[in-house]
């Protein structure tokens, strides 16, 4: 057999180094991210995440799976206190779940997370209400505002769409 024909080819990795790029800090309120892969075509959003102590999100539903890996820090879902991830602490969320993530207001330092989420987070206010949809487009657009208020020009990872067609 031949070696294939590369569909894709490039002449560098498509690689980003978190610890050599700064986060935006509070891209929302006490989430600080560094942006790894934002894929707004396919719903696949992959961040490195650092959460300050008594940052709590909307509860959630996921359309998508989510990987998720505790680099330091602990944070635990507000149904399952007396499940906290810690450093080390990998979790899987499989689509349909539904939650809300709570980091402790006693933690002494940021909580430091790297996540892949595939399809969105549909969010719901503290009435269970439908707040808003979080996939990958409104993670970007998020992102590069407070990005661009902090003078930040964030390197990620982002697909060429396929999107389109031209017979010429």
């Amino acid at each position: 057999m031949v070696l294939p024909f590369p569909i894709h080819p490039q002449d560098a990795l498509l690689t980003i180094n978190t610890d050599e790029q700064p986060f935006v800090k509070n891209a929302l309120p006490g989430v600080h991210v560094s942006p790894c892969f934002l894929d707004t075509e396919n719903g696949i959003w992959v961040l490195r995440v650092q959460f300050e102590p008594g940052t709590v999100l909307p509860r959630h539903f996921h359309t998508g799976c989510v990987h998720l890996y505790t680099l330091s820090g602990s944070w635990h879902y507000t149904e399952y206190p007396d499940q906290p991830q810690t450093a080390g602490s990998y979790l899987y969320e499989p689509g349909g779940s539904v939650h809300q993530f709570q980091v402790p207001a006693t933690n002494t330092e940021v909580t430091d997370t790297f996540m892949a989420v595939f399809g969105a987070n549909i969010n719901f206010d503290e009435n269970d209400e439908f707040m808003n949809v979080m996939d990958a487009g409104w993670i970007e657009t998020i992102m590069l505002e407070a990005a661009k208020a902090q003078g930040i020009v964030p390197r990620y990872i982002k697909p060429k769409s396929s999107a389109g067609y031209s017979d010429e």
